[in-house]
């Protein structure tokens, strides 16, 4: 590391004509991504603000190398909105700001987002409805979408940002005391301010990141469960037409098949989370638990961190996107993992065999759809791959198939009423361990949990309290009866 932590040297006076430099650096647009938040390089790391380079001896060039006076403004504003971020662990409103920023750039096919028009929106609302009736013949739960909607890509990002921060937030706050902790020890006592400087820029970081991650994959998504876990609003099914149109592109089947079919996944999940009142802090509590177990590569951290140049934004994305963070190897976070992995795997798996019990009679496209859906599923986009590496977990049901074997099992030796039965309780579902054997489990014989109460009681040494109150009740109109 330099003496100057993180390359930061004093700042010159604002340019008279930073207004100017604003709307410039706007309209460039910071390459290919939103235009970077951060104003800072590391004196003596090489490039612009480097030895011999232009204005070597001089902090401000150091800070932002030969800059164009004109982007100072621009540059000195973002860096203000940074520093003065007070907020959680992830600055939310940037991450937004640049979601919606990506969105608007359209996808690598060169599709733009756009509102949603009356046809489609009906269209949408017909294939929940259809889909729906036909679901009611293929699993016992009742139907969980009070109202159906047909987002664009920037309704979904709106939607689905508080999901986002559920997830996001604990990996982020142990990146945010990271951000401190990267300071020098003798340092640590008298930095109080650039320690909150240093989570203060680790909001920011994340928020770009988040930003972008959740901006691409709002190109990707045709609906609001995609990634397995329920992001949107409880009790709305949504689907994305421009989205849908791209994915059927090139499959050879009809717009309308393909709609139907996602909508009958996306109205098997909104059942599922709709009539499952754990499942949804079940998932969300196996994520969290998972990333509480993740420690942060500060050494790679205080690389980003002291060696970002503002001349090259894209730096700080690569740097990232190489992932700084490392699951514990410990058993605790091989639980964690394993947990997680079997419950997307269960989720995706209910879905994946329900539906396909629901289209392949109705659907002559069921059964390339549902191939299509399964390798799309375990492969995951781009988007998604960036987000596994900035928070070091992949959203991603590994034994999907497994699991689907298993739930078809279940339906043929148990009905449709005894399979869905067991999600009446964390502790009936399936292991991972009866993933690897799914015929064992389909053939145990049940446990009652009507006695479960009963048994826990039993175990615990304490006496059965009905019984005991009804004794007590016993009792007492006994002595009622002798008084009389």
């Amino acid at each position: 590391m330099s003496d100057t932590p993180f390359g930061f040297g004093l700042p010159p006076e604002e340019p008279d004509d930073g207004d100017e430099g604003k709307k410039k650096d706007q309209q460039s647009g910071g390459g290919q991504g939103p235009a970077s938040p951060f104003g800072f390089g590391m004196p003596g790391a090489g490039g612009l603000g480097g030895p011999g380079g232009p204005g070597a001896d001089n902090p401000f060039a150091a800070m932002f190398g030969s800059m164009n006076p004109n982007d100072l403004g621009a540059a000195f504003q973002q860096l203000g909105q940074m520093l003065s971020y007070e907020g959680g662990p992830v600055n939310w409103d940037m991450a937004k700001q640049i979601a919606r920023q990506t969105v608007a750039q359209g996808t690598p096919d060169g599709t733009k987002d756009a509102s949603v028009g009356p046809a489609e929106r009906n269209a949408v609302q017909e294939a929940v409805r259809l889909a729906d009736l036909w679901l009611d013949d293929a699993t016992a739960l009742p139907s969980g979408a009070g109202t159906s909607v047909a987002w664009s890509r920037a309704e979904w990002v709106e939607a689905t940002l508080p999901a986002w921060r559920e997830l996001v937030d604990p990996v982020a706050e142990r990146v945010g005391t990271a951000m401190g902790d990267v300071l020098p020890e003798e340092m640590q006592a008298m930095a109080g301010p650039l320690i909150g400087m240093m989570r203060s820029m680790g909001g920011a970081m994340f928020g770009t990141q988040i930003g972008q991650a959740v901006g691409v994959l709002a190109g990707e998504v045709v609906g609001s469960t995609d990634v397995g876990l329920p992001l949107g609003p409880v009790g709305k099914a949504a689907l994305l037409p421009a989205n849908i149109e791209a994915f059927g592109k090139d499959l050879g089947v009809s717009q309308e098949e393909v709609r139907l079919y996602l909508a009958l996944r996306e109205a098997a999940h909104q059942r599922l989370f709709a009539h499952v009142p754990w499942l949804r802090s079940h998932l969300f509590g196996a994520v969290d638990g998972y990333a509480r177990g993740i420690k942060v590569d500060t050494a790679k951290l205080e690389d980003v961190v002291g060696q970002f140049d503002p001349q090259n934004p894209e730096q700080l994305q690569e740097a990232l996107q190489q992932g700084m963070f490392q699951p514990e190897d410990t058993p605790e976070q091989k639980a964690a993992l394993a947990r997680l992995e079997t419950a997307l795997a269960l989720v995706e798996g209910w879905v994946d065999a329900v539906v396909h019990a629901a289209a392949k009679p109705r659907l002559a496209s069921a059964d390339a759809l549902r191939e299509t859906l399964r390798r799309r599923r375990a492969s995951g986009g781009p988007a998604e791959q960036t987000f596994a590496t900035l928070i070091g977990l992949e959203l991603r049901p590994r034994r999907l198939r497994d699991a689907s074997r298993l739930w078809a099992s279940l339906t043929d030796a148990r009905g449709v009423d005894g399979r869905d039965g067991l999600w009446a309780h964390p502790d009936m579902l399936p292991t991972a361990t009866d993933l690897d054997d799914p015929d064992g489990f389909v053939h145990r014989e049940q446990l009652d949990f009507s006695e479960l109460d009963k048994m826990l009681g039993e175990a615990a040494g304490k006496p059965d309290l009905k019984k005991k109150d009804e004794k007590g009740s016993d009792e007492a109109e006994g002595k009622g009866d002798d008084s009389e």
